[in-house]
């Protein structure tokens, strides 16, 4: 079998075979642990919801502490206010989101719910005054008044939208789990060659 790297690169196939196969076990344990996840955010998916929700307030805790750690560092590569700023509203996010990460959850959905309205009447405007210049522009008008819709019911129902979004978020843990530990197995094999 011919090999992409030229002889003398210090790539080893045996060795890298050898490594991967011997750490199959971290690929079952995230299969296992994403699979455990997506069932239990199919269980309980509000609670799920919520939980992602905090997650992301612990990262955006932590982004705006060292955001505002790195603003007054000799080389930000950022201006110096525009860092503080950012690091503020991380912060602030992030409190909201740990304090009571449900709301928060609605929260989010509601500002997507309205960008999705915004963004679907923009379609439809630019989509309207370019129909003479391309073809098929009722895709566009379509596109725009689906995202309308879509963000009129998440402004109406900002649960039902962490609900709807936690599920699907489920499915692919579920899809992603199963794959991981379909590839352990495979990558066990490996090994024991």
């Amino acid at each position: 079998m011919n090999s992409p790297f030229p002889s003398g690169s210090g790539f080893d196939p045996a060795r890298l075979r050898d490594t991967v196969g011997r750490s199959w076990w971290v690929i079952l344990l995230f299969g296992v642990f994403s699979v455990l996840f997506g069932i239990m955010a199919f269980a309980n998916p509000l609670a799920a919801g919520a939980g992602l929700t905090w997650a992301i307030g612990l990262l955006a805790l932590a982004e705006g502490v060292v955001g505002l750690i790195g603003a007054f560092g000799k080389d930000a590569g950022v201006n110096r206010g525009w860092m503080i700023l950012y690091a503020a509203i991380s912060i602030i996010f992030g409190l909201l989101a740990v304090i009571n990460p449900l709301s928060m959850a609605t929260s989010i959905a509601m500002v997507m719910g309205i960008w999705f309205i915004v963004s679907g009447v923009m379609r439809v405007i630019w989509a309207i005054r370019v129909r003479k210049e391309i073809d098929n522009e009722w895709l566009l008008i379509l596109g725009g008044v689906l995202g309308i819709a879509l963000g009129v019911l998440l402004v109406m129902a900002p649960v039902a939208g962490v609900l709807v979004g936690t599920i699907w978020i489920a499915a692919g843990a579920l899809i992603y789990g199963a794959l991981q530990i379909w590839a352990a197995f495979k990558v066990r094999k490996l090994n024991q060659r």
